[in-house]
């Protein structure tokens, strides 16, 4: 029997989709209708896209055209169908064009500075004069009100076309969103993992962010919930990961470093900072005493082959910067700002290098868009 593709198409468009009004040749779901006869064999290969990532869909949708086409095509035709999921933009997500950049700041455990370096890193954006805005996603304790001096302040409400939106809170030239604006400091956040992320997509959809160069996101440490939501809810051009030299961090940020390259997430890892490298006093600027071990973040870098983004030292005006609620990175002529300096500089360098090589991001998407052949 020869394979006919008018007589295939006939045959699919007795096959309907769920959600669609109409056949699947008449609605799009059929993208293109392959056929090979030859000495190897008789083989029909369906192409189709649907707009829904449920399992069962797929499967179904599968099983008919497999069904519809066997009423005519002898076991002995190979029937391959290859389904591909597109989730349509929805309007809620269509302002997130506007940010050109998001970058997510991890790290692999707490304590190591990673709320700290998210705030100076975008104050010097600012500084270098980017249009910058920071989403605080650690939701259990949320540092960035504290670093930018504006505890206690509660963001208003605008109206944008016909839907009510948050302002974002501004200082030092960074817009930021916290949950920590919405709670008293001293309140506990007790939540399970499906609040919080709630929390966080009202937090990226209700806010009124405008035009931003570079969205960094405050994530929590470790690999968890959290950090699985906001993938599939943003997508993030690529991660920094901040770690401090000792080993038992670096054996955390190697799980961080892992999760972003999973094959699932998949998100490009632009490179490691490394915080509290060495401790230099302030009457003695010329000496340094690694306390907490020398290197460890660099070689992690050389090891993995990520770039070493730099390395910031360990002094006191940075923890009462953060305390005051001014980045220490805008001090000017010292040694902190010359760090944050050349690390914003390598973050830039790197995203640059990144959007030059690789195609943008998606959201990540939990579910199995894989073809199925049957014979």
């Amino acid at each position: 029997m020869k394979l006919n593709k008018e007589n295939i198409t006939q045959l699919l468009k007795s096959v309907y989709v769920q959600g669609k009004n109409g056949n699947i040749i008449e609605t799009g779901v059929v993208k293109e209708v392959k056929t090979k006869d030859d000495i190897f064999g008789k083989k029909i290969e369906i192409d189709t896209v649907i707009d829904s990532p449920a399992v069962h869909i797929r499967k179904k949708l599968e099983d008919d055209i497999t069904e519809a086409l066997r009423k005519e095509y002898p076991e002995n035709v190979e029937i391959k169908v290859n389904t591909k999921v597109v989730i349509p933009e929805s309007e809620k997500e269509k302002p997130l064009k506007k940010i050109k950049n998001i970058i997510a700041v991890a790290s692999g455990k707490g304590g190591v500075g990673k709320s700290t370096v998210t705030a100076n890193l975008a104050t010097t954006l600012a500084g270098m004069g980017f249009k910058v805005a920071i989403l605080d996603t650690d939701v259990y304790g949320p540092s960035i009100p504290l670093m930018f001096g504006t505890q206690g302040e509660r963001p208003r409400a605008t109206k944008v076309g016909d839907k009510t939106m948050i302002i974002p809170i501004e200082a030092h030239g960074v817009k930021n969103m916290s949950i920590g604006y919405f709670a008293r400091p001293d309140q506990a956040v007790i939540w399970r993992g499906s609040m919080a992320n709630s929390a966080i997509n009202q937090m990226v959809f209700d806010t009124n962010w405008g035009e931003l160069d570079f969205m960094l996101i405050d994530l929590p440490p470790g690999t968890g919930d959290i950090q699985l939501s906001v993938m599939q809810t943003l997508p993030v051009t690529g991660a920094v990961v901040v770690t401090t030299p000792q080993n038992v961090a670096i054996a955390d940020v190697k799980k961080s470093i892992d999760m972003f390259k999973n094959p699932t997430i998949n998100v490009p890892v632009l490179g490691i900072i490394e915080n509290m490298s060495y401790f230099t006093p302030e009457e003695c600027p010329d000496n340094k005493y690694y306390i907490f071990g020398k290197d460890g973040g660099k070689f992690l870098a050389e090891d993995l082959n990520l770039a070493f983004l730099g390395e910031v030292p360990l002094v006191q005006s940075v923890r009462e910067s953060g305390d005051v609620g001014r980045p220490a990175a805008l001090q000017d002529n010292t040694p902190v700002q010359q760090a944050f300096d050349q690390i914003t500089k390598n973050v830039v360098e790197q995203t640059i290098k990144r959007n030059e090589t690789l195609p943008p991001t998606e959201k990540i998407r939990i579910t199995n868009q894989a073809g199925c052949s049957v014979k």
